[in-house]
């Protein structure tokens, strides 16, 4: 799958594409669908360097330009380093997608802090620091596209994800926030919410509680990675530089 070689980049140079959390699953679609000679792809892993080089390959072998950097988004000077590496590398980043993100499920009455705080931190806090990242040099280009991934829980809540559900919703105001506070500087800002989708973090789900999932989605099956990057790469083309402040979901009808 393609993305459209041009967004807001008017610049001659290949565009700059920042996606957190590239490594696997959702992230490692969104970074494939970025695989384009005019474009050029950075992305942030965490704990599986093997996962993050055979990324690279790919995307590579697609023809696409793409270079992981270990960076843990929930840390400020991590990420302060990572962006400005990236700049120093490219020297500009056109499209920045906020994907990283953990679980820390159970029930509220038993839930730790620490899994609330850790959910919150690398969900929530990290979309904030990488934002804050780019909005300089976003600004200073005048141009820009920012995506973040929130969820269909986000919108509807789900019993035992009171961490999950709050740092997701979170991401929704943060960005119709932040969507207005850029427009001005032709900066987008928008977030794709998926529903149930087939990735190493929904493979843990019991199989009856995979069947009744199933059974609320109206188009009757599972998401794909790709499904979400399709939604993804969109926001970030030409045909999207009117939509600002949204939330594309991308559920199967899971949520309406």
């Amino acid at each position: 799958m393609q993305a459209d070689q041009t967004t807001a980049n008017q610049s001659p140079d290949p565009r700059v594409v920042v996606v957190t959390g590239g490594s696997r699953g959702i992230g490692k679609a969104i970074c494939l669908a970025f695989a384009d000679p005019q474009t050029r792809v950075f992305f942030s892993y965490v704990a599986n360097a093997e996962a993050a080089q055979a990324v690279e390959t790919e995307v590579n072998a697609a023809g696409g330009q793409a270079q992981a950097i270990c960076a843990d988004v929930c840390d400020e000077a991590a990420v302060k380093g990572f962006f400005d590496q990236i700049l120093k590398t490219a020297g500009r980043i056109d499209v920045l997608v906020n994907n990283a993100g953990i679980t820390r499920d159970g029930l509220l009455a038993r839930m730790k802090s620490a899994d609330w705080e850790a959910v919150l931190d690398t969900n929530l806090k990290g979309v904030f620091l990488c934002t804050r990242q780019v909005t300089k040099p976003m600004m200073k280009q005048r141009a820009g596209r920012i995506i973040n991934m929130t969820s269909v829980v986000g919108a509807s809540g789900n019993a035992g994800q009171a961490n999950y559900a709050a740092s997701k919703a979170g991401i929704i105001g943060f960005t119709k926030a932040v969507a207005k506070e850029l427009a001005s500087r032709n900066i987008t800002a928008n977030a794709v919410a998926p529903g149930y989708v087939a990735t190493d973090m929904t493979a843990a789900i019991a199989e009856k509680a995979r069947e009744q999932m199933i059974a609320q989605i109206p188009l009757g099956r599972v998401g794909t990675p790709e499904d979400v990057a399709a939604a993804v790469s969109f926001l970030a083309s030409p045909g999207a530089t009117y939509i600002t402040g949204q939330i594309l979901h991308v559920s199967g009808g899971m949520y309406m």
